[in-house]
């Protein structure tokens, strides 16, 4: 495949103005892509804990990148996609890292003693770390109401996941604030690489970029870690795999390409209270009657920093 022209910039994706500042044409399309984004990430620690059922934490991870990686490079295959351009591949390698490897396992590897109402924390911590990197890394300079309303909504549902947990903290929170770091990178940086080619090829190159790990990765870890093959854990396998390893970055890129990384990540504050749901549902996990208050606090935070002008 012959790369791809550096002059090339994709009419689906909106372009920054000389501010910075992302084109508000599309934005109702935007924030809708970046919403469904969200959804499917909520679901990512339950199906997690699902796939811990019946594999190792090293074996899921490695097994789910593959399979991702599969999925990714069979679309771009078929749709006859060019190579990046070289000066892009650095920053794909950091989405590589960042969302591909570093926030699955240290996710996962939390996940083995940490309920999953205690690892919301981290992405209740994720917009505002993801704010704050972008406007190191690209500049963003979002207005004094948008930080306060993204304090606050950091600060509500910190309070609430914490206060699930019952205010304990674990040795689980080690590789869960490392997870915070390494995917805040990973999302600032496909976020910028989104403006100037598709959001799935973002997360289709970095799969495709990490299948030379993910293979010995995945016959070492599954060669040393017992398998047992259910239900739960072949869906939850499938899940973060199709789902939140590709589909649902596919959908989050295009959605911060469109609105911007600040105001697209603070859709995130609501991803804590959907997982939590999703627990509910899906583990058995029970709420407390904060549920409903810390959701519409939440829901008032995402509604002023949609509001607030950069």
């Amino acid at each position: 495949m012959r790369a791809q022209s550096s002059a090339t910039t994709p009419t689906a994706i909106a372009v920054s103005d000389p501010s910075g500042a992302p084109a508000r044409t599309g934005a109702p399309v935007g924030t809708l892509q970046a919403a469904l984004g969200v959804t499917a990430f909520s679901l990512t620690f339950p199906a997690t804990a699902w796939g811990l059922e019946g594999f190792g934490p090293w074996s899921l991870v490695a097994v789910r990148s593959l399979l991702a990686a599969l999925i990714a490079g069979s679309c771009l295959l078929a749709l006859r996609v060019p190579l990046p351009d070289r000066r892009h591949w650095s920053g794909l390698a950091v989405v590589a890292g960042g969302v591909v490897v570093g926030f699955p396992l240290l996710t996962t590897l939390a996940l083995q003693t940490s309920t999953t109402a205690h690892a919301a924390v981290v992405v209740g911590l994720l917009p505002l770390t993801t704010a704050l990197l972008s406007a190191l890394r690209i500049g963003t300079r979002p207005s004094r109401t948008f930080w306060v309303a993204a304090l606050a909504g950091a600060a509500a549902v910190v309070a609430f996941t914490v206060q699930q947990s019952g205010g304990a903290l674990t040795s689980a929170d080690a590789y869960l604030f490392a997870a915070l770091l390494v995917c805040a990178a990973g999302y600032t940086e496909g976020g910028r690489l989104a403006r100037v080619m598709p959001g799935w090829q973002v997360i289709g190159w970095a799969l495709v970029l990490c299948v030379p790990l993910a293979v010995p990765a995945a016959a070492l870890a599954l060669a040393y870690e017992p398998v047992q093959l259910t239900a739960h854990s072949v869906t939850g396998l499938l899940w973060v795999a199709a789902g939140s390893q590709f589909l649902g970055l596919v959908v989050w890129y295009r959605g911060m390409a469109a609105i911007g990384i600040p105001k697209a990540s603070q859709l995130q504050l609501a991803q804590p209270l959907l997982t939590l749901v999703w627990s509910v549902l899906l583990l058995g996990e029970h709420l407390t009657v904060a549920a409903p208050l810390t959701a519409a606090a939440v829901l008032v935070c995402i509604a002023v920093t949609q509001r607030a002008r950069g």
